[in-house]
């Protein structure tokens, strides 16, 4: 095995050839392609006011039926909006989306979630990266269009005192579904739910398209906060975050394509934005539905990681643009590629640009041996990144590491104009190819050398 590590303090150096092949023609060019192709959901003009079908939001009163009669109402009327007026607005149970409805929350609006599992009943979703049967989101839409949450009011998941007990519960469930995974049982057969104990989303969409989410205050979820699951023309944007219990991803997009994630204030007790696209033998059969043509721009990253692709990633990543966003708050890792052994599938074309971080515990990090797991049959092809204009504060642990595989190499990766002030370790590449290095400074920046006294 071949290791190159690097300690020293500052590195200059430029290798440029690679530069053209990797990157785009015009960045920009390429992230207006994939936002103009994205669509807004079209809503009709109908308007629904929960409060005028029994929904009191005096945070006691159980609203379920008033907010199901709503969905009703407009689906009666081939679409509409649900609207939510200030108050605190208990829900035991799910709402389910039809297509063609918008949920508004006017300001001052809360939702908050009940957290008895026998009001969820079981639907199709996945558990990372499995596809399963198990106990419903706490917002869900299966097969719809045209759909969007909007407003200045906050989904409350109401789980960091019920749900999240679940968390030392579920490495049995989990191991489950990964052996279901592995031998291919049919998915009608992975049936979760009571005796089990695998948290639901907050907010999942599944084979759907032209999906909103706007505005909105998102906190406490059980699991994942907004998974998009085979799903494409998504716009997530002027979200905030305040979702701090084990696992609260805050978005995660799977199997899923042509999305939009632009101006969102993260604060999240896990990954910021995670790209997934399927686990191990499963994802592999999905080849046909990798997660691509993402866009995430002008947001703020706060909590574990920025932004992650992996490690759930066998049908491949591609085409993700990150650009002109900003740390406002420590994170551990800023620019996080992850994958084993045992996925498969590829990372590939991608983009991140005009990024600056605060205080990390490493900068920028891509592994094909994440958590050492894997049996080695299925190692991921990572390849063709380009990383320019990216600083940071200070690295508590290194600045960039890149770690491939001796078979299957880490390759075709440009960076650029990377400043990191402090770290304690610069840079470390192991089975790499094709690494290519311009205006690297860690450190102090050297310019002219000290004289001979």
């Amino acid at each position: 095995m071949k290791k190159i590590t690097f300690y020293f303090v500052t590195i200059l150096s430029s290798f440029n050839m690679l530069l053209a092949q990797t990157a785009p023609k015009n960045t920009a060019v390429e992230i207006e392609k994939i936002v103009s192709g994205i669509q807004l959901p079209s809503i009709p003009n109908y308007k629904v006011d929960v409060t005028r079908l029994g929904a009191k939001g005096d945070s006691v009163t159980n609203c379920k039926a008033a907010f199901d009669k709503a969905m009703k109402a407009c689906f009666k009327k081939q679409g509409g909006t649900i609207i939510v007026p200030k108050g605190v607005y208990t829900i035991n149970g799910p709402i389910h989306f039809v297509s063609n409805v918008r949920l508004h929350l006017e300001a001052g609006a809360k939702i908050r979630f009940g957290s008895n599992p026998k009001d969820y009943p079981l639907v199709l979703t996945s558990w990372e990266g499995t596809m399963l049967y198990n106990y419903s989101p706490l917002i869900y839409g299966n097969n719809v269009e045209n759909v969007a949450i909007t407003g200045k009011g906050i989904i409350d998941g109401e789980a960091k005192n019920t749900w999240i007990k679940w968390k030392p519960l579920e490495e049995k469930d989990k191991q489950l579904s990964r052996d279901m995974n592995h031998r291919n049982v049919p998915v009608k057969e992975r049936v979760f739910g009571d005796g089990h104990f695998l948290r639901p989303q907050l907010i999942q969409f599944v084979n759907s398209k032209n999906i909103l989410i706007e505005d909105v205050k998102i906190e406490d979820s059980p699991f994942w906060c907004v998974h998009l699951l085979k799903s494409r023309s998504i716009t997530l944007r002027g979200l905030k975050y305040d979702a701090q219990n084990n696992n609260n991803d805050g978005v995660d997009p799977e199997y899923s394509s042509d999305i939009l994630i632009e101006k969102v204030q993260f604060d999240n007790g896990d990954d910021n934005v995670a790209i997934k696209a399927g686990r191990d033998d499963e994802g592999r059969s999905n080849a046909h539905s990798p997660s691509e043509n993402i866009v995430i721009r002008n947001c703020e990253f706060k909590g574990l990681h920025a932004v992650v692709i992996g490690s759930e990633m066998s049908a491949g990543v591609r085409n993700v643009f990150v650009d002109n966003c900003k740390a406002r708050g420590y994170l551990k890792r800023g620019i996080y590629i992850k994958t084993n052994s045992d996925r498969g599938g590829y990372v590939k074309d991608l983009y991140f640009s005009n990024i600056a971080l605060g205080k990390v515990e490493d900068c920028i990090y891509m592994t094909a041996n994440y958590h050492g797991e894997g049996s080695g049959l299925y190692p991921s092809k990572i390849s063709d990144i380009s990383i320019s204009n990216v600083s940071c504060e200070a690295a508590s642990n290194a600045a960039i590491i890149i770690e491939g595989f001796p078979e299957q190499k880490v390759e075709n990766v440009v960076l650029d104009r990377i400043t990191v002030n402090s770290a304690k370790n610069a840079m470390t590449l192991i089975n790499t190819k094709n690494i290519s290095v311009n205006e690297i400074v860690i450190g102090d920046k050297i310019g002219v050398p000290s004289s001979v006294k």
